[in-house]
């Protein structure tokens, strides 16, 4: 019977310490997107100056009038970018892959933000973002019809399938590694 207490009183413990990081990690994750806004308007501490001396590098800005414009260019970009990927690797359903089609798409538009040689910024991007809609789009829809086949075989509800379906490392760096 002592044997039995003590086993309880351990799964107990160790719940309740999963509950306390998930509490913890919820909590980062809240902040942080809390104050996105904030990280937006950080491009105002920029001068408006065509070259920006700072003690980490020194930015020149070729294509905009100013540092501050392309600056204000960039947080438009990386923000929705940074709540994409807080979004991919705190999503929990079959169909999270899809985010990596505007995930691409940003990183895209953030890399030709700074190729000097590029005259027309965000143009002809979808040429570029084929080969990766062209894996993800049939992927998620094998995923699809294997769960609806599974529905029409058996009397599960969605949700049971999409547990079933689901990946779920074990922490955040195992999750990456998964896809790299």
């Amino acid at each position: 019977m002592d044997n039995k207490q003590q086993k309880s009183k351990r799964n107990y413990a160790l719940l309740r310490h999963k509950g306390k990081i998930n509490l913890i990690g919820g909590s980062v994750i809240a902040t942080i997107i809390a104050i996105t806004p904030y990280l937006f308007y950080l491009h105002e501490s920029v001068p408006e100056t065509k070259v920006w001396h700072t003690f980490l590098f020194t930015y020149n800005s070729h294509l905009y009038e100013n540092a501050n414009s392309a600056m204000w260019v960039l947080t438009g970009k990386l923000i929705p970018l940074f709540l994409l990927f807080i979004w991919f690797f705190t999503n929990k359903h079959w169909w999270y892959h899809t985010l990596l089609v505007p995930i691409a798409m940003y990183l895209y538009q953030i890399f030709g933000l700074f190729n000097a040689e590029q005259s027309y910024l965000d143009e002809f991007q979808l040429v570029y973002m084929i080969p990766v809609m062209a894996i993800i789009i049939p992927s998620i829809y094998l995923i699809r019809a294997r769960i609806f086949n599974r529905i029409n075989e058996a009397n599960k509800t969605l949700e049971e399938l999409e547990e079933e379906f689901k990946i779920s490392p074990k922490n955040f760096w195992a999750k990456v590694k998964e896809y790299f």
